[in-house]
């Protein structure tokens, strides 16, 4: 039987332990064979992620070419192992491999056992373990988080400041899984060796050769990642928490889009940026996300979670029109057709009581970059979001909650049609927040295009100036708690020192009319 989930961090630490020493015990039983030099190491930390009733990915990096080996079961001692499976690292995928985990049973904890081998000699490496939770089954509760935004503006691991807090404390949360909204790394920013601080204290940074650069070259982008590994926070939360990632600009460059951001490597036969596709490339190598079929490479998908909960994972970055939301001719678009025309169908034929829709840009903040261009009718990417939000209505599908981060604040906005330009749709909730670890902004400007209200919004004051670091505690996270026997969905801001910032319960309505079933995926 599983322990208690209340019990088992306590738990988990004394088989870490437990297998911590028996490594030790072997390794002086045989030197021969355990010599590091001998032996494939894990190259960072372990990952699981797009975790559903069924199945999940699980992810790690060799220190050299090797196998994979996982091991899983729902007991955390191994007696008994569900299945074992195994893929190769390769130097193609900078020694990364991903596994796809079927078959599981629903709402259950599982506990995952990765090593790897040496190819030519099948001699083992360490082993790690790490822990997900497979989507409930009807009337268990559910609990998850979101966020975004790590390691930017410079501000990196400054091991004397705790490094990356926010994942200890979103650790401390136990949720189910989270979903992280977007900028992973920031390709575009190098991460120095020291910050003046406005106090003028000096922030220290961890420094790696390939984040003292820009990324241009594929290495530079996995080096973006591999910097975050080096954080033991970062670490311990993937180990024991599935993410649901999505990206947003600075995975690439600042602001960009498909058509507009090129640099001295050019473009491919089908006018792809190389700058593009080196940045996705080194996205899917360092993500425990799937391939989805023929679309390699995408990042919009539907994550169905259990009777209570399905996750629209949208992408609005790769289908824009442009870098900048402006033009006389009074068109844009930020989804695209297919994308836009995807969303439309699978929330329509969703049968989970709630529809999250997990975005990297909010849609009522005022941003050349993003949607919403200021006060009036729908113009350019808004037209979008109409034809969505009126067809929602038009189905009539209830409970859509939007969460996104990327502004570096956190904040939230009812969207009133009484209170907007176009009224072609029901009431619905957007949430921001983060950054996880970059800089702090102050709240951003509403337009009443959707009619959004700010009901709660924290950032940094005038007074405390822009880019505040992350050693000020303006560092925010969400937490959703989906009660199982109610449908009860309590939605929590918080910040770094895990203080409740603001909470609301939203109540589930009922469909007005039945789904339909999904054509295609």
């Amino acid at each position: 039987m599983v322990a208690p989930r209340a019990s088992r961090a306590w738990t988990r630490r004394q088989f870490l332990v437990r297998s911590t020493s028996s490594l030790a015990v072997a390794a002086l039983a045989t030197p021969h064979l355990s010599r590091a030099a001998d032996r494939p190491q894990i190259a960072g930390g372990i990952q699981s992620g797009d975790v559903s009733d069924g199945s999940a990915v699980i992810w790690a990096r060799a220190d050299r070419q090797a196998r994979m080996r996982v091991d899983y079961s729902s007991v955390e001692s191994f007696k008994t192992v569900i299945a074992s499976a195994s893929g190769d690292a390769s130097p193609d995928d900078d020694f990364t491999s991903k596994l796809l985990l079927d078959d599981l049973p629903p709402g259950q904890d599982i506990f995952y056992r990765v090593r790897f081998d040496d190819i030519a000699t099948g001699i083992a490496g360490e082993s790690r373990i790490g822990h997900f939770r497979t989507a409930p089954a009807a009337g268990q509760s559910i609990s998850f988080l979101w966020s975004g935004d790590t390691a930017g503006q410079g501000w990196g691991i400054d091991t004397s400041r705790g490094g990356y807090r926010s994942y200890r404390t979103m650790l401390d949360n136990r949720p189910d899984f989270f979903i992280h909204s977007g900028d992973h790394i920031y390709a575009d920013c190098t991460i120095p060796s020291e910050q003046k601080l406005p106090n003028g204290e000096i922030w220290r940074n961890v420094v790696t050769e390939e984040k003292s650069e820009v990324a241009h070259t594929l290495a530079q982008f996995r080096g973006n990642y591999k910097y975050n590994h080096l954080d033991e926070h970062f670490r311990a939360f993937h180990a024991e928490v599935p993410m649901f990632a999505q990206w947003d600009d600075h995975e690439v460059t600042n602001d960009w889009s498909p058509t507009g951001s090129y640099d001295a490597a050019g473009h491919e036969d089908d006018g792809t940026p190389r700058l593009v596709a080196r940045a996705r490339r080194a996205f899917f190598d360092f993500m425990p996300i799937r391939d989805i079929g023929a679309r390699k490479g995408r990042v919009y998908r539907k994550i169905a979670y259990g009777p209570l909960l399905d996750v629209f994972m949208i992408d609005m970055r790769s289908y824009r029109d442009e870098s900048w939301n402006k033009g006389d001719d009074h068109r844009g678009w930020i989804l695209g057709a297919e994308q836009l025309a995807w969303l439309k169908r699978e929330v329509a034929a969703s049968r989970a009581t709630w529809k999250v829709i997990a975005a990297d840009l909010p849609i009522g903040l005022v941003s050349l970059d993003a949607v919403a261009l200021g006060d009036g009718p729908p113009d350019r990417r808004e037209h979008e979001i109409a034809d969505l939000l009126a067809s929602i209505k038009r189905a009539g599908i209830r409970n859509i909650v939007w969460l996104t981060a990327d502004m570096h604040y956190t904040a939230a906005h009812y969207y009133d049609p009484n209170r907007a330009q176009f009224q072609e749709f029901e009431p619905f909730w957007e949430f921001v927040s983060g950054p996880l670890h970059a800089g702090t902004w102050g709240p951003g400007e509403l337009d009443n295009t959707f009619g959004p209200v700010a009901m709660y919004q924290n950032g940094c004051s005038e007074a405390q100036g822009e880019n505040l670091a992350p050693c000020f505690g303006l560092q925010f996270f969400g937490k959703v708690d989906i009660d199982g026997r109610t449908g009860v969905m309590t939605v929590t801001l918080k910040d770094v020192d895990n203080r409740d910032l603001w909470s609301v319960d939203i109540e589930p309505q009922p469909q007005t009319r039945p789904a339909v079933v999904a054509q295609h995926s």
